[in-house]
C-alpha cells in the first residue's frame, strides 16, 4: 500500500509483504481473509486453497463484501461487523482499522465454524466440514479482535516512523546550517584576533582578504587608496587565487574604477544596470562581478576594499545577502584595526565598533582577562543563553577547564550536564583593545547535531533485529583486520554462515518465531570468546564471523563453540527445534586481501558445504568444483537481473506455419526467453530456467516474457490487419499463482489483443502433478478466454486418453517424435492416432522441431495443420521477426 493514497493512512507495507503476513495469519487462525484499502479496492486476494476460496467467494460475492465494508467505514458506530451467509456454518466479517478517525484498511474475514448453530430448514446448502481451514465461534471472534488490535499497532508504528523520519530530515538540515554558521563564526573570530597582531598593516589586510575570498570562493580582491588631488588611485594590497590572473599589473597612479568613490557599499553583478562605459571598463579588467566596501577613517574614506570575480565559469556570479554581510563585518574589523594603528588614544571608539560586530556574530562570545579573571565583554547571545552562569561567574570553570596550559588557540566539544546540551568551544588568546592579554571564547550549541550523528551512526552500522553489526560495518572492519594481518605478518579468518532450512521454521512457526531464532543465534555467536566484537548479520539468515589476527590462535576453540551452539536445540513457541548451519571459511590475507574477494570466496565455500549435504563447514580452496562457482555466480547474477526489472531477459520469436494450403502461412508465433547477463554473458536456457524455478524467480521473469510477447502480438496483428496468435511457455509454478489470471488480463489489455490470441504452452510432464489443482487453475484461466496448449506431447508422461481431463485447445508434438516420423512407425502411428482424436478432443495439432523436407511431407500426408522448426526458421529477435514476416 502507498500512504499517499490517503493523508491519514500510515500503513506503508508493500503488497507482497502484506500478503506474506496475511498468509501466515490465515494459517495460524484457520480463516480465509483478504485486505481492502480505504476506498474498498482489493489490496490482496483471499488467502487459502484456490478451489476452497473459489467456493467461499460464491457464497460471499462482491456485493456482500461491499455492503459489509460500508457498515464499518461509513459511520463511527461500528468498526467490526459479522454476518451470516447462504452456507449454514460460514460467517463473513469486516474489521476496520481506524487511526484518529480515519480508516487505514479493512479486513474481510471468512470463517467456517465447526460449532455453528443454525436452523436446517432455513438453508438450502449443506454446511462445509472438509475444508483446510475450520475454526470455532469463539476462536473466530478472538481472531477478529486480534486482527484489529494488531493492524492498529502497525498503523501507529508507521506513524511514529513517519514522524521520526521527518525529525531526522529536519535535524540534518539544521546540522548543515550549523556547519555554515559555525565556520563563519570561526573565521570572524580569527579576523577579530588580528586586532592584537603586531604584523605590518599590509600583511593584516592581505590575511583578511584571503580569509574572506577563500571562504566565499572569490577569485580576486584588492584594497586601494584614493588620491585626494586627482581622480587616480593606488593599489595598497592585491590578492589573486591560484590559477587566476592579476587584475592590476601596476599599483601606482591607476585610473579610478567607476564603482569606487562612494560612501556606501556597491555590489555589481551581471544583472546590474550599467552604461556602456561602465560595462567596457569591467570587460577591460576581466571582472564578471564585484563588491566594493568603503573603509572610513576619521570621517574620511581613503581606502576601499574590493572583492571581484574574474573566472569565466563564474560569469553569472550573484551576490547573496549573507555573503555581503560577512564581507561588511570583516571590513568593519579591518577598519577598526587601521583606526587603532592611526589613533592610539581612541580605545573607546574601537571597543564600541568591535562590540557592534561581536553582538551580531551567530555564536555566544565572551572575553576574560587572563591576569585578573575579570569578564571584559559578553555579547548579546551569551547574555541570553548563559544568564545564570554570568551571574554566578562560572563561565571559566564550565568552558575553559580543559584548555591546555600553553595552548594559544583551538576548539573542542563540551557536554553541559545540567542543561543536557552539547557545545562546541572555539578559544584564542589575544591582546584586547586596551592592551590586556585576554581569552576570547566563541560558543555554539551542537546538541541537535550530536543527536543526529549518534542516530545516524547507530542506524548505519547496526542490524535492527539482532543488535549485531551489519554488512556495512563488516566491510569496514574487514579492511582494517586485513591491513592489521599484513602489518603483523599474521593471519585471520572470515567465516560466512547460512542457516539450513530456516524457511521451514519461519513458515511453520511464523515469522515472529523466526525472528526470535535469529536473535537467539546472534546472542550465542556473539558470546564466543575471541569474536565478541566481530559478528555481523549480512541479511536474512546469513551471518559473518571474523576471527581477528590477535585471536587466530583460538580458531579451533571458536569453531568448536560454533558447532556446539548449533548442536543444541533452540526453544521456540512450545517446544525444542534444531536448526543447523552451513559455513564457508577463508583465510586472509593468504587467500585474498580485498573485501569483495574474501566475501566471494567464503560464499563459494559455504555453497560447497550446502552442496555436500548441509550442516557442514567447508574451507575455501582453489580445488572447489567449478560448477559450484558457476551456479553461485548464476544465482547472484539472476537476483540482480530480476531486481533490475528483468531488463537483461529478452524474448525471441519462432514462426508457427499452416502448411496445408498452397504455401505455408503464418498463423502464430512462439515466444522464447533468452538471458544475456551483464556479468556472465549469454546463458543457455537449459541452465537458467530450471534455476529460476528453484529460486522462485520464474514468476517475475515469466510475467516479463508474456507481457513483452503480448505487446509484440498486438503490434504485429495491427500491421497484418488480422489476428495473430502468440504461444508463451508457462511453468506450473507460474500457473498456480493466485493472481495469474489478473496478471494475464492486465498484459492482454495493455497490448490491445483478444484473450483468445494468447496461448499458454504447459509442459506435459508437469501437468501430471496435482492434477485437480492444476485443472482448477487452468479452468480459471480458460474463463478469462486465454487458451492452453499441451507442450512436448509424446515424451512419455501421459496417454492420449489423459488429455480429456484437462482443458487444452492445442497439442504440440515433441520434436523427438517429429524427428522419428520418417523412420520409425510408432512415431507416425502416434501422430496419426492423435489426428484421429483431435476433433473429439476439440484441439488442433502442431508438430515441433521440423528440420527437413521429408518430415514436412509426412506431416502433410497426416494432415497435421501447424508446424514449427529450424526447417522454416530458428527463434529470432522481435526486430528480425518483424522485418521478415510482418
Amino acid at each position: 500500500m502507498d500512504s499517499n493514497k490517503n493523508p491519514g493512512n500510515y500503513i506503508r507495507m508493500k503488497d507482497k509483504e502484506l500478503r506474506k503476513w496475511q498468509d501466515s495469519f490465515a494459517t495460524m487462525s484457520g480463516v480465509y481473509l483478504c485486505c481492502l484499502d480505504p476506498k474498498g479496492e482489493k489490496i490482496t486476494e483471499f488467502s487459502g486453497d484456490v478451489l476452497e476460496v473459489s467456493t467461499i467467494k460464491k457464497a460471499v460475492d462482491d456485493i456482500h463484501i461491499r455492503n459489509i465494508f460500508q457498515r464499518v467505514t461509513e459511520g463511527d458506530l461500528e468498526d467490526q461487523a459479522v454476518e451470516r451467509t447462504t452456507i449454514p456454518n460460514l460467517r463473513v466479517a469486516a474489521v476496520a482499522a481506524k487511526l484518529e478517525g480515519v480508516t487505514q484498511l479493512v479486513w474481510i474475514v471468512c470463517g467456517l465454524l465447526k460449532d455453528a448453530e443454525y436452523e436446517p430448514d432455513l438453508y438450502k446448502e449443506e454446511p462445509i466440514t472438509d475444508f483446510s481451514y475450520l475454526t470455532t465461534e469463539k476462536r473466530f471472534y478472538n481472531c477478529l479482535d486480534f486482527l484489529r488490535v494488531t493492524t492498529l499497532a502497525m498503523a501507529k508504528g508507521y506513524k511514529s516512523m513517519n514522524q521520526a523520519e521527518a525529525s531526522t530530515a529536519e535535524n540534518f538540515k539544521k546540522s548543515e546550517n550549523f556547519k555554515v554558521s559555525f565556520h563563519r563564526a570561526e573565521l570572524m573570530t580569527e579576523i577579530v584576533s588580528l586586532l592584537d597582531s603586531d604584523d605590518e598593516i599590509e600583511d593584516i589586510m592581505t590575511q583578511i582578504l584571503v580569509k574572506v575570498c577563500e571562504y566565499l570562493d572569490i577569485s580576486n580582491s584588492f584594497i586601494c587608496r584614493m588620491h585626494t588631488e586627482d581622480s587616480l588611485m593606488d593599489i595598497v594590497v592585491q590578492w589573486t587565487g591560484e590559477g587566476v590572473y592579476k587584475i592590476f599589473e601596476e599599483d601606482k597612479d591607476l585610473d579610478r574604477c567607476w564603482f569606487l568613490g562612494r560612501n556606501h557599499m556597491v555590489a555589481v553583478s551581471p544583472n546590474t544596470a550599467m552604461n556602456s562605459g561602465e560595462k567596457e571598463q569591467l570587460e577591460d579588467l576581466g571582472i564578471k562581478g564585484v563588491v566594493s566596501v568603503p573603509i572610513a577613517i576619521s570621517d574620511q574614506t581613503p581606502f576601499y576594499a574590493c572583492f571581484a570575480e574574474t573566472r569565466d565559469d563564474k560569469r553569472n556570479k550573484d551576490w547573496v545577502v549573507d555573503d555581503i554581510k560577512f564581507i561588511n563585518d570583516a571590513i568593519k574589523i579591518l577598519q577598526n584595526i587601521i583606526t587603532k594603528r592611526l589613533q592610539k588614544n581612541s580605545i573607546a571608539s574601537s571597543f564600541q565598533s568591535l562590540e557592534a560586530v561581536l553582538d551580531n556574530v551567530g555564536s555566544s562570545i565572551y572575553v576574560r582577562c587572563m591576569k585578573t579573571d575579570e569578564l571584559l565583554f559578553a555579547n548579546r547571545s551569551l547574555k541570553k543563553h548563559f544568564a545564570k552562569e554570568l551571574q554566578k561567574n562560572t563561565l571559566k570553570d564550565l568552558f575553559e577547564e580543559n584548555i591546555p596550559p600553553r595552548s594559544h588557540s583551538g576548539n573542542y566539544e563540551i557536554y553541559y550536564e545540567e542543561k543536557d546540551r552539547w557545545y562546541d568551544l572555539y578559544y584564542t588568546r589575544i591582546k584586547w583593545v586596551d592592551g590586556r592579554l585576554v581569552s576570547l571564547c566563541a560558543i555554539y550549541e551542537i546538541t541537535e547535531k550530536k543527536i543526529y550523528q549518534k542516530r545516524i551512526e547507530q542506524q548505519a552500522y547496526t542490524d535492527f533485529l539482532t543488535g549485531l553489526y551489519n554488512r556495512l560495518c563488516c566491510e569496514r572492519d574487514l579492511v582494517n583486520y586485513v591491513e592489521k594481518a599484513k602489518k603483523s605478518n599474521s593471519k585471520g579468518m572470515l567465516m560466512y554462515l547460512d542457516l539450513d532450512d530456516f524457511k521451514k521454521i519461519n513458515d511453520g512457526l511464523g515469522h515472529q518465531f523466526g525472528d526470535i531464532l535469529l536473535q537467539d543465534i546472534s546472542a550465542a555467536i556473539k558470546s564466543i570468546d575471541g569474536v565478541q566484537n566481530s559478528c555481523y548479520r549480512m541479511g536474512g539468515d546469513e551471518f559473518v564471523i571474523i576471527v581477528p589476527p590477535e585471536h587466530y590462535h583460538k580458531l579451533d576453540s571458536i569453531l568448536e563453540e560454533i558447532r556446539r551452539a548449533f548442536a543444541t536445540p533452540w526453544y521456540l513457541k512450545d517446544g525444542e527445534y534444531y536448526c543447523t548451519m552451513s559455513m564457508g571459511t577463508v583465510e586472509f590475507p593468504t587467500a585474498g586481501d580485498t573485501v569483495e574477494e574474501l566475501i566471494r570466496k567464503s560464499d563459494i565455500a559455504m555453497y560447497e558445504a550446502k552442496k555436500s549435504g548441509k550442516n557442514r563447514i567447508s574451507q575455501y580452496s582453489e580445488n572447489i568444483d567449478a560448477s559450484t562457482i558457476r551456479r553461485l555466480d548464476m544465482e547472484k547474477a539472476m537476483y540482480k537481473a530480476v531486481e533490475d526489472n528483468c531488463r537483461e531477459f529478452t524474448v525471441n520469436y519462432q514462426p508457427m506455419l499452416d502448411i496445408l494450403g498452397r504455401k505455408p502461412k503464418l498463423v502464430a508465433v512462439e515466444a522464447f526467453v533468452r538471458w544475456n547477463s551483464k556479468i556472465l554473458g549469454n546463458v543457455n536456457p537449459s541452465e537458467f530456467i530450471s534455476l529460476a524455478e528453484y529460486l522462485g524467480l520464474i514468476n517475475p521473469i515469466g510475467e516479463h516474457v508474456f507481457r513483452e510477447a503480448a505487446k509484440c502480438c498486438g503490434i504485429w496483428s495491427k500491421k497484418l490487419k488480422r489476428k495473430l496468435n502468440i504461444h508463451v511457455n508457462m511453468s506450473v509454478v507460474q500457473l498456480m499463482q493466485p493472481d495469474i489470471a489478473d496478471k494475464l488480463k492486465s498484459a492482454i489489455d495493455d497490448a490491445g489483443i483478444k484473450p483468445s490470441q494468447m496461448i499458454l504452452d504447459v509442459r506435459e510432464a508437469l501437468t501430471m502433478n496435482n492434477t485437480e489443482r492444476t485443472k482448477g487453475a487452468m479452468e480459471k484461466i480458460g474463463e478469462l478466454g486465454v487458451r492452453l496448449s499441451l507442450d512436448d506431447f509424446g515424451t512419455g508422461y501421459s496417454s492420449i486418453s489423459g488429455l480429456r481431463a484437462l482443458p487444452f485447445t492445442a497439442v504440440k508434438v515433441d520434436k523427438i517424435i517429429t524427428s522419428e516420423i520418417g523412420k520409425e512407425e510408432y512415431a507416425r502411428s502416434l501422430i496419426h492416432s492423435l489426428m484421429d482424436l483431435s476433433g473429439a478432443l476439440g484441439a488442433y495439432v502442431c508438430a515441433e522441431g521440423v528440420e527437413n523436407e521429408e518430415q514436412e511431407k509426412v506431416l502433410k500426408e497426416l494432415k497435421v495443420p501447424l508446424v514449427q522448426g529450424a526447417y522454416y526458421d530458428n527463434p529470432m529477435s522481435a526486430g528480425e521477426f518483424e522485418k521478415k514476416y510482418i
